[in-house]
């Protein structure tokens, strides 16, 4: 997108005005793990303004805004897709909502499709961080603003924007729910876990992975945390697609090699729900021992029920109201001619630059306060969940 200065830009207190959302998540709650830390000396990506080559956009409301969406595999994407689209059209804007089944090539036809339809704003959540580059030059060749959607796109300086739950906190939520609930401060131990995260493609899943294992490592390292399989590196540990299958199979060969013999064990951390239901789903078939602590993400209808029924401990809960409202503000002030509203400037470095972003806080679920969080809320009913 070539960089241009906008005429007017909105003052600075459209930022401050708007840092009061999503649980106030500021830039200093926010650390990436050591492995994928930005550089501190990296430049901020400068937000790109709309202008004249841009599509038009109404400043009292109206244009067209793609929303491009990786599966409809996942709850968590449908409750995403819908809830932007609902809170976008009744803020007066046409939506292209696009799933691609979590088919990269189709990912790219629907973007180009989005570019060459007349979109003014895209809002993408990428299937593969660093497979957008391509179409996403056709976007900054015609002034059209991205805002990356819950998944950072890497190495475009196409993306003026992101907008996600605080990551990193995803992680240490996950981690210090299994340190408390082991007690592994003054327990004596040895206590032995097992570790599952997402998709290698996906930057969230290092984020949600270096999270946790922040809180984790010194345990491991003092022996306190066993990890019988030997398996602790992302790599080995990640699972392609997030897919609830692949962790299943995993998860069963751990368990056939370290605890067909009856030994304990005692935690397993998973990034997200649907890989914890694959593992909740292996040990189901394997595994005679008393059943550990597993965590999640995203509260999944499943996973809540397993919770309910005591096989999965706890999901980080992400509403996924909370974002969609704030990326309508982000489109809504891009629309208008102004700098999306942000509050992290340092954490996000996706290879071209720091990208401005929107961090919401996530909390976590459980046992004792699903009902208020998921039902009072009205996220869920009694009857989603029978």
């Amino acid at each position: 997108m070539k960089k241009k200065l906008v005429s007017m830009i909105l003052a600075t207190a459209m930022v401050a005005a708007t840092l009061v959302g999503c649980g106030n998540s500021g830039s200093s709650q926010t650390t990436a793990p050591a492995a994928d830390a930005p550089a501190a000396e990296a430049p901020a990506a400068e937000a790109p303004a709309a202008d004249a080559e841009a599509p038009a956009a109404d400043a009292a409301g109206g244009g067209k805004v793609g929303v491009a969406m990786p599966t409809k595999d996942l709850q968590r994407w449908n409750q995403d897709g819908s809830n932007m689209q609902k809170e976008l059209e009744a803020a007066g804007y046409e939506v292209d909502l696009q799933y691609a089944s979590n088919d990269i090539q189709t990912q790219v036809s629907q973007i180009e499709n989005m570019i060459n339809s007349g979109c003014s704003v895209l809002v993408i959540a990428s299937i593969e961080g660093d497979s957008l580059g391509t179409v996403l030059e056709q976007a900054k060749e015609k002034n059209i603003p991205v805002i990356a959607y819950d998944r950072l796109i890497m190495n475009s300086d196409a993306v003026s924007y992101y907008a996600t739950f605080d990551n990193y906190m995803v992680g240490t939520k996950q981690g210090e729910y299994i340190r408390d609930h082991l007690e592994l401060d003054t327990a004596e131990g040895p206590f032995n876990i097992e570790l599952t995260t997402g998709d290698p493609g996906d930057n969230n899943a290092r984020f949600f992975f270096g999270g946790a294992m922040d809180v984790l490592q010194p345990y491991i390292d003092s022996g306190k945390l066993v990890v019988k399989s030997g398996q602790t590196d992302f790599e080995t540990v990640a699972t392609a697609n997030w897919a609830t299958e692949t962790a299943q199979a995993r998860m069963d060969s751990i368990i056939s090699a370290n605890y067909a013999d009856g030994t304990q064990l005692h935690a397993c951390l998973c990034s997200n729900d649907s890989t914890a239901l694959g593992v909740a789903n292996s040990l189901e078939a394997n595994y005679t021992g008393e059943w550990p602590i597993i965590t999640g993400q995203d509260c999944d209808i499943a996973s809540v029920k397993n919770m309910i029924a005591g096989k999965q401990s706890m999901s980080i809960f992400k509403d996924t109201r909370t974002l969609a409202s704030k990326v309508v503000e982000m489109v809504d002030a891009i629309m208008k001619g102004g700098e999306a509203p942000v509050n992290d400037t340092k954490s996000y470095d996706n290879g071209t630059g720091i990208i401005p972003s929107f961090l919401c806080e996530p909390v976590f679920a459980d046992i004792n306060n699903y009902k208020e969080l998921l039902i009072d809320s009205g996220y869920y009913t009694e009857a989603d969940l029978q």
